[in-house]
């Protein structure tokens, strides 16, 4: 195998300067023009079983993944049909070239593919993805030059030890392999998963949230339990760092892992759930956005707050649609001793229910709160259903409405007032 690859490049330059080079250039543009066929014929038909929505999200999911493959697998399944019939008659190293080119483009795709899914807002991928391509081509181009199986034998001689482990380059090379390909595995069939959890409408938000990110948990252990031992390491070595990082990782994350573990709580019990208006300290708003680390808060006036879950299972959290979105409102009004508190108060509840945003069951009530030292207080109580979407406004509307009612009806809202007399050449208050 090593002569083969070792001298393919040679045997191709030699081809290249015969006529019958044709014949191979133009095999090879034929398999690439069938196989961009297929992936055209392939596209053509998805997209319109897409358009009769006859596919279930979880089988879509694989279906893109396998377009993705049909262009590379399709043209490397002509140009091994054409290497066969063609090589009857002459040389075909052009095609032998091809071969590894097109299995690499179909590596590149399907590592991608299931990146771009499992991570779909990293801004990291984009990077990551031309340094992968890098390395693919390279393996390819050490795979056809016939070095590959030299850099091998180089890293196999650089070995150490590991406690009763015997390692070396090539071995600790082949389990990142191993790793990232079982890794692609677990995140494609966890992609799988969270496409059929997230179609199940009967299911809670938060425990289709939970096992959503338990089965891609398990499914990474497992592609690492899985990985590893498939070239050879012994994962006992693993408990030589594990004391030594584990009581390093205690002291350094303990705020984060009382923060996951919170998460995880919040998930479970469901005390919040997304939509949730929600207090806590001083921040208020709308729960958007629950992960395992934090909770994302929306407050009215469009500011985002990112609340450790830790912060929200140790304090007290004022849930305003826990059990009923409805909402009470009170507002206070002051008038005059000489007042008709009758009228007023049914002046109050007259403009509490000119607002379409307040309840009539319960309806609005004015009370009597107070007799103090400018006047009466008043105050007028009322429900919403909809404290999402702000009180300022509905407080802004029912005040000016009752200072008209009020201007129109002759009635005072006092302000306090001080009565100063001077008594023999002395000022008292």
């Amino acid at each position: 195998m090593q002569n083969e690859f070792g001298s393919l490049l040679i045997d191709l330059w030699r081809d290249l300067q015969q006529p019958d080079a044709l014949w191979q250039a133009g095999a090879l543009a034929l398999c690439l023009g069938l196989g961009w066929l297929a992936d055209r014929l392939v596209r053509g038909r998805a997209v319109s079983a897409a358009a009769e929505g006859i596919k279930a999200q979880a089988w879509r999911l694989g279906e893109r993944g396998l377009r993705r493959l049909v262009f590379p697998l399709a043209a490397l399944l002509f140009v091994l049909v054409a290497r066969v019939i063609l090589g009857q008659w002459q040389h075909v190293n052009l095609l032998s070239v091809a071969v590894p080119l097109l299995v690499s483009l179909a590596v590149i795709r399907v590592v991608f593919f299931v990146l771009r899914h499992s991570f779909p807002h990293a801004g990291w991928l984009a990077a990551f993805e031309r340094s992968f391509a890098l390395f693919a081509w390279g393996i390819v181009a050490l795979h056809i030059t016939g070095l590959l199986p030299q850099l091998i034998d180089l890293l196999e001689g650089v070995g150490f030890t590991v406690g009763k482990q015997k390692l070396n380059l090539w071995m600790i090379q082949q389990g990142i392999g191993a790793v990232l390909v079982t890794l692609l595995v677990a995140l494609w069939i966890s992609g799988l998963i969270e496409a059929r959890l997230m179609a199940a409408q009967g299911m809670d938000s938060n425990l289709r949230a939970v096992l959503t990110r338990l089965s891609k948990a398990v499914l990474i252990v497992l592609a690492v339990l899985i990985g590893l031992p498939a070239v050879g390491i012994d994962l006992t070595m693993l408990s030589v760092f594990g004391g030594a990082i584990g009581v390093g990782l205690g002291f350094g994350l303990q705020k984060i892992a009382a923060s996951y573990i919170s998460g995880f709580i919040i998930l479970l019990d469901r005390s919040l759930s997304i939509g949730d208006l929600i207090s806590v300290g001083s921040e208020r708003g709308q729960v958007t956005q629950i992960t395992t680390r934090y909770t994302v808060l929306k407050g009215l006036t469009g500011v985002e707050v990112i609340v450790p879950n830790e912060v929200l299972v140790s304090s007290v959290v004022l849930n305003e649609s826990y059990t009923d979105p409805k909402m009470r409102i009170s507002l206070p009004v002051q008038v005059s001793y000489a007042a008709d508190l009758e009228r007023a108060m049914a002046i109050l509840v007259a403009a509490a229910l000119a607002q379409p945003r307040v309840l009539r069951d319960p309806l609005p009530v004015a009370l009597v709160a107070a007799f103090a030292d400018s006047g009466i207080n008043l105050e007028l109580g009322f429900w919403i259903a909809d404290p999402a979407n702000g009180t300022g406004p509905v407080r802004s509307d029912i005040n000016l409405a009752i200072w008209q009612a009020f201007k129109a009806e002759g009635i005072e809202i006092p302000f306090p007032q001080r009565e100063v007399r001077i008594v023999g050449g002395t000022v008292s208050v």
